[in-house]
């Protein structure tokens, strides 16, 4: 049973949304019905029982914003849409005005079998107006965003000796104003794994991504001597060069040299200016974090607007997690450009099934407490939901964690959902802008590349005003539509990527993040 891929309305939450009109501040409803054919009304604030609702629909429970609200009965058994798909199975008889959630919805089956491919492929408009931004060109005609010197690690036994030097440089650029920093990117793997691992294969893909990322104008790599992951071949053709602590004196002697090979690239990594850069070298990250009920509503759908607007320029898209487009694999599978990239992103959730089962885990473990809380009630609703941050145009490829992306338009990157592992990953793929939406609070940054955030209501953006970039609320308040955000947020990359600090970077955020995935327990 797979209805939620055999339902004839297998439409783009995204393009659901979009079905909503402009509405003036005193008309705001309740509730708000995404699809004729859904079972469930999404609460625009807090019910209380005995008030009726869209339909005539008398709520006969508490129901929290951003939460479902039946309305039908429901019998025990009964498929239950919202995104006019399938999230799930009535776990119990549900009666009109319920609340539904986990308390009486199951999931529904998840098996891969019923997935078509390319019958949604559309040819890709492009834009009558090419939009730019001003950016750095490297010598090899990459385009950069921001302009950073790196101090990176190949084991955690450096980490130390990493910041050591780039602690040394804090407070003492105000003479190199076109360098955004000297940041140090360490992480607690590279040894006491077998070499042959696909861990330590990912995390040397991580770092010769970030080592080669044209967001680093020079990057110095700092090594141990001993460890499984050493340097031999992860710098590649890149800016880079070395140090390793066993072969250099020692810790002191390390951090003094390299210093010493910072302070001598000054002058050159300064000597830059920002030109007029097409929006097609963008190449942008999406990500998602502490969803609620209205991310696929509202942040994530303003996004796929935005998205559009960027693969119209001849621009790249960086979908990812793959544990949340477990469910909703159709959605991108209908859109592949080809058959063979459709096999390859069920191959990664296949894969991630199997993975799971092995350590006992199910994928539908994925949603957190807080996005239970925030009303999403299993792994196929918030999958649906985060989907929408694809937007409506083709899937042209599907690359494996931290590959190098190549492609232009929307691609997609197999990472787990976790937030800091996921972003690294598409960072080393070569993301210079990232796109994070949330809907319970996020605080997230990820240099070299500026993160952006997204709030999908207007209570956390105003609850978290340092935090968020972006209020995507005013689409549930009924001021901005989903196309006006989309423009709006596509605008604000824009910007973005020509300079203007991000509230992540204003906060001093980005270091902490860098979390290659050494491929263990993780969803």
């Amino acid at each position: 049973m797979r209805d939620h891929v055999n339902s004839t309305a297998t439409q783009n939450p995204a393009s659901l949304a979009r079905e909503t009109d402009r509405r003036s501040r005193d008309e705001r409803p309740s509730t708000i019905l995404l699809n004729a054919s859904d079972d469930v009304l999404i609460a625009l604030r807090a019910i209380s029982p005995g008030e009726t609702v869209s339909d005539g629909v008398v709520v006969i429970d508490p129901i929290p914003a951003g939460h479902k609200i039946a309305r039908f009965r429901i019998h025990a058994g009964t498929a239950v849409r919202r995104y006019s798909s399938v999230i799930g199975v009535a776990s119990a008889p549900i009666a009109q005005g319920a609340h539904v959630h986990v308390h009486n919805l199951g999931m529904s089956d998840c098996s891969q079998d019923s997935n078509t491919f390319g019958e949604d492929v559309r040819p890709t408009p492009l834009a009558s107006v090419q939009r730019t931004f001003d950016g750095y060109v490297r010598a090899d005609g990459r385009a950069a965003t921001r302009n950073y010197i790196g101090v990176l690690t190949s084991v955690n036994c450096s980490a130390t000796a990493a910041r050591m030097i780039a602690d040394h440089f804090k407070g003492r650029l105000a003479d190199y104003p076109n360098i955004d920093g000297v940041v140090a990117l360490t992480h607690k793997g590279g040894c006491g794994l077998d070499a042959r691992i696909d861990g330590i294969e990912a995390l040397r893909r991580c770092i010769a991504g970030y080592a080669a990322h044209p967001n680093f104008a020079k990057v110095l790599m700092i090594g141990l001597g001993c460890e499984v992951s050493n340097l031999d071949g992860v710098l590649g053709g890149s800016a880079g060069d070395a140090l390793v602590i066993q072969q250099s004196g020692g810790t002191a002697a390390t951090v003094r040299a390299g210093i010493e090979r910072i302070e001598a690239s000054l002058e050159r990594a300064n000597d830059i200016q920002r030109t007029p850069v097409p929006a097609s070298e963008l190449k942008v990250a999406l990500q998602c974090g502490g969803s609620d009920g209205y991310s696929g509503i509202s942040a994530n759908a303003a996004l796929g607007a935005a998205v559009d607007l960027i693969v119209a320029q001849g621009g790249t898209a960086i979908l990812s997690e793959t544990t949340e487009c477990y469910g909703a694999e159709h959605i991108l599978t209908r859109r592949a450009v080809r058959r063979d990239v459709g096999e390859k992103l069920i191959a990664r959730v296949k894969w991630w099934e199997e993975f799971a089962a092995s350590h006992g885990m199910e994928i539908n473990n994925n949603p957190s407490p807080g996005n239970k809380a925030g009303g999403l009630t299993n792994i196929i609703e918030k999958s649906l939901g985060a989907m929408a941050k694809g937007g409506t145009t083709n899937l042209v490829e599907v690359y494996d964690y931290a590959e190098r992306v190549t492609e232009k338009g929307l691609v997609f990157m197999d990472a787990p959902a976790f937030d800091p592992v996921g972003a690294t990953a598409q960072v080393a793929g070569g993301a210079n802008v990232l796109c994070f939406t949330t809907g319970r609070g996020s605080a997230f940054g990820c240099k070299p590349t500026p993160s952006l955030k997204l709030a999908s209501n207007t209570p956390l953006y105003q609850r978290m005003p340092d935090d968020m970039d972006v209020n995507c609320g005013t689409i549930l308040d009924g001021t901005e539509t989903i196309e006006e955000a989309g423009a709006r947020i596509f605008d604000l990359i824009l910007a973005t990527a020509s300079g203007t600090k991000t509230a992540s970077e204003r906060l001093g955020y980005g270091e902490e993040e860098f979390s290659p995935w050494d491929k263990g327990i993780m969803l």
